[in-house]
Parts: C-alpha cells; structure tokens; sequence
C-alpha cells in the first residue's frame, strides 16, 4: 500500500505513457560491478530505496547493462509489485566507443543489428523481466541516420513485444549530436544531461522534442553532485570511485565558487540549492522526467518532496540563464 504523498506525473512525449516526472536514476545502485562505478552502495538499502520510491509514485526507473547489479535490483522488485505499474527503461552500451560518438563513424561498428539484440537479451536475463518499456543507445550521432542495421533491428523488437519504445542517451554536452533523430521521427525519447551548468539543450533540443512529440529523460540534474553544495577543494571519494575523475585537478575550486554565485544570486542557503537545481529542470515544459541517483531511502524522500507543482519564476530562470558552464566528462 503506497503511504505519503505521491508524485506527480507528466506525458513521455506522444507515446501515450504517463512517468512520475521524479524518476530513479539506478547507476549509483550498480555497485562496483558497474562502469566507472559509485562506492559505498548497499544492495539492502537500494532495494529499500526502490520500494520507496514506487510507494510515493515514482514508475519510472532508468537504468543500463553498464550500471553493474542495478537491472537484478530492478528486476527484483518489481516482481515483487505485480499490482503497480513500473517503467523500465535500460541501454545498451556501444560495442567498440567507450566515450561519445563521432561524426563519420560507421554505426555497425557499435550497434549492429547483433549486437543490439545480445545486449538486450543480456539485460532481459540479468533483471528477469520479459520486456523493457524503453531500450536506449548509450550514446548517439545524428551521422548514423540512414545508415546500418540498427532502424530495421528495432523496429523488429518492438514488433516481437521485447521493447516497447525506442531511445537515444545524448552525448555528453553535445545536444546538437542527435537534433536531427528528433526531427526524424525515429525516435520515441531521448535522454539528455540538462542542469543548471549544462544548459545546452535549451538552445536546440528541448524546443524540437516538445514540437515534434519526443519524450525527455533529463539525467544528472545535481551534475554528480556538483549542485548539491558539497564539493569543496579537497573533497575525496572512495578509491575507484568515478568522481575522483570527474572532480579532477582543480574543478572542485571551479564548483565551490559557481555555487556560491549561484546561491548568492538567488538568495538561498547551501541547503536549498539540490531543491532549486530539481527544480530549474522540471520547469521546462518539453522535460517529462527527471532521473537523479537515488541510493537510499533519504534520497527519495527528498527529491520526491520535490514534485509539488511548483517550479521556478522567469525571474530565477532568467539569473540561471548567467550561470551556464559547459564542461564535459571526458574532458
């Protein structure tokens, strides 16, 4: 029986899917089986964490084959609620590019029409789930379009009930990368980094995705952690953490002094600023749902709390606008 208050929820663009705009970003739950991996999970409190993110509404989970032990989490529970409805979504991985995709580059060389099915048959045997609601490209190039076997090989899954939609995981910072995949109409959904540092989807992406009736996952809402008000010069993770690379050299001097403009500006405290940063997204109209890493209960409750209807004033919108910083991952 669900308790508490429940979130809301909002259209995954035309595919007739209602998601709770509050979603479950699941790779922090993958532990350190998974790609460039969080530390310090619990498989326990993961599992809690789950359960109590469907009780407040939450039916949208995101997750992929990369993120280690999160799609057997996944799969556990929501075998163990037949009565609620839960959306699935996972990716598959590119089967030679580890970083973003290029232009020029040959499509079969990363999901060829094999290698998309042997990922998803491996995600289907890992969760136990007998379809996912969206399978997703890890990484995408609008080049690829018209070319290989990864159309025909899609629309064949959808046609055997093993997916039920079909979606792009945007290269990272590079929004202008998959604009034509929107327009195409190929594509049911795309997912896309979109925070108050990477704003970059607001130019072309966004606005094409709500004309053209594609959904849109918007992931790392805090910037891994960088818009919660914690990293600060001489922060340290666990060893074989991936922050310790993304907070490399001198970047958490660079975070520590954006944030504190940031919080300046608006007139909010350091404790406000994860509220405010869910926020900034959910007040774009094109977004249908947002995934942060989510890896215990308190989490939930707190980005969950988020979902109230209330989003941020043109006003704040527009002392945001100042604060773009595009900086990339890999560098």
């Amino acid at each position: 029986m669900r308790k508490g208050k429940l979130v809301r929820h909002r259209e995954l663009g035309s595919s007739g899917l209602s998601v709770s705009e509050i979603g479950y970003g699941a790779w922090g739950i993958g532990g350190s089986t998974a790609l460039f991996s969080w530390r310090g999970t619990s498989d326990d409190e993961s599992v809690r964490a789950l359960h109590r993110a469907i009780d407040l509404g939450v039916n949208f989970i995101d997750t992929a084959r990369m993120y280690g032990d999160s799609e057997r989490l996944i799969g556990r529970v929501v075998r163990e609620r037949p009565g609620d409805e839960v959306f699935v979504a996972t990716k598959v991985s590119a089967a030679k590019t580890l970083g973003p995709a290029h232009g020029g580059s040959d499509p079969d060389e990363d999901f060829s029409g094999a290698h998309i099915r042997a990922g998803l048959e491996s995600s289907l045997s890992a969760s136990g789930l007998d379809h996912f609601d969206l399978y997703q490209f890890h990484i995408w190039h609008d080049d690829w379009l018209g070319r290989g076997q990864w159309l025909e090989t899609v629309d064949a899954l959808k046609k055997e009930g093993k997916i039920r939609l079909f979606g792009v995981s945007v290269n990272d910072n590079q929004p202008e990368t998959a604009t034509a995949i929107v327009r195409s109409g190929l594509v049911d959904v795309i997912q896309v980094g979109f925070n108050i540092f990477e704003q970059a989807p607001l130019d072309e992406l966004l606005p094409a995705c709500q004309e053209h009736g594609v959904g849109v996952v918007a992931r790392v809402p805090f910037d891994e952690g960088a818009l919660t008000g914690r990293i600060t010069p001489g922060v340290t993770f666990p060893e074989g953490d991936f922050r310790n690379y993304y907070f490399r050299d001198d970047r958490p001097a660079q975070v520590e002094a954006r944030v504190t403009a940031i919080i300046a500006d608006l007139g909010i405290t350091v404790d406000e600023l994860p509220e405010y940063a869910l926020r900034f997204v959910l007040s774009h109209p094109a977004v249908s749902t947002v995934v942060p890493g989510m890896r215990s209960v308190r989490n939930v409750d707190r980005n969950a709390a988020v979902s109230d209807g209330r989003t941020l004033t043109e006003d704040q919108l527009t002392v945001l606008a100042r604060h773009r910083w595009p900086h990339h991952f890999y560098g």
